[in-house]
């Protein structure tokens, strides 16, 4: 495995150490709803994904095999998003991670983060190639079928809501209500919905409100500017619990400038 990126920011409040990932579980898992593991590599996977060590959650993950899949999928997606800096590195990763979400749906069908991450790996490759691409692909209607079994698994994932909403929201913005309707079931009144969800489970969370406002954008533009720059604003004000939520908050004060 190359080298990957640092994670550019101070870590020290974010190490997690002992019993305080444990005590902390609930509110850093509030969006994915992951429970605590039991294997002691994974609790260590987890907590180097927490201080923003994405390659060693990784490693650590796949030296369990596929029960790490949620922070192997997970360390891969964000720092993909956010820290790799080449394009064609950036699809790879995200080509990887839904190849492993695949095998992980194979091996364990009725676990939600099974179906969310490969969603998620899915949606960030979408984004990374184009969203047109992508449908040309037929991307669309596997992130909206993985989307809506981690609902049926887990009906308060947070998570899930949020990408929900943007996927509407996306098909909308990228093809028009009329063929977003017809082709792949795009509603706005459902993104709205599963936006407002989102928020109504996990309030403070910084990724719901960038997310949420990424969505108002799209589908109403300068309509709702005010309303998209309170969100920005209140992402930004946030204080993140670990290394994820820090590049999180760091990306909606880049979107304030």
């Amino acid at each position: 495995m190359k080298n990957w990126n640092k994670f550019p920011h101070d870590a020290s409040a974010f190490s997690f150490e002992g019993d305080a990932l444990e005590t902390s579980w609930d509110d850093l898992h509030a969006g994915d709803r992951e429970p605590f593991p039991e294997d002691e590599t994974l609790v260590e996977a987890w907590r180097a994904f927490h201080r923003g060590d994405f390659q060693q959650a990784v490693e650590l993950a796949d030296e369990v095999g596929l029960e790490g899949h949620a922070v192997a999928n997970k360390a891969t997606g964000i720092y993909a998003t956010y820290l790799e800096t080449n394009s064609d590195r950036q699809i790879a990763l995200f080509k990887e991670a839904i190849k492993r979400a695949e095998a992980a749906i194979e091996a364990f069908p009725d676990e939600a983060n099974t179906h969310y991450f490969h969603a998620f790996a899915l949606g960030r490759y979408s984004q990374s190639i184009s969203v047109v691409k992508a449908l040309k692909q037929g991307v669309g209607g596997k992130i909206q079928k993985s989307l809506e079994r981690t609902l049926e698994l887990e009906p308060q994932h947070t998570d899930a809501h949020t990408a929900l909403g943007l996927y509407h929201a996306e098909i909308i913005d990228k093809v028009g209500k009329l063929i977003g309707s017809m082709t792949y079931g795009a509603s706005e009144k459902k993104s709205m919905v599963h936006f407002k969800k989102s928020l109504e489970l996990a309030p403070r969370s910084p990724i719901a409100k960038i997310e949420y406002a990424n969505g108002l954008y799209m589908l109403y533009g300068d309509d709702r500017y005010e309303e998209v720059s309170d969100l920005y604003v209140k992402a930004a004000e946030a204080t993140p619990l670990d290394a994820m939520e820090k590049l999180d908050v760091e990306s909606a004060l880049a979107e304030l400038e």
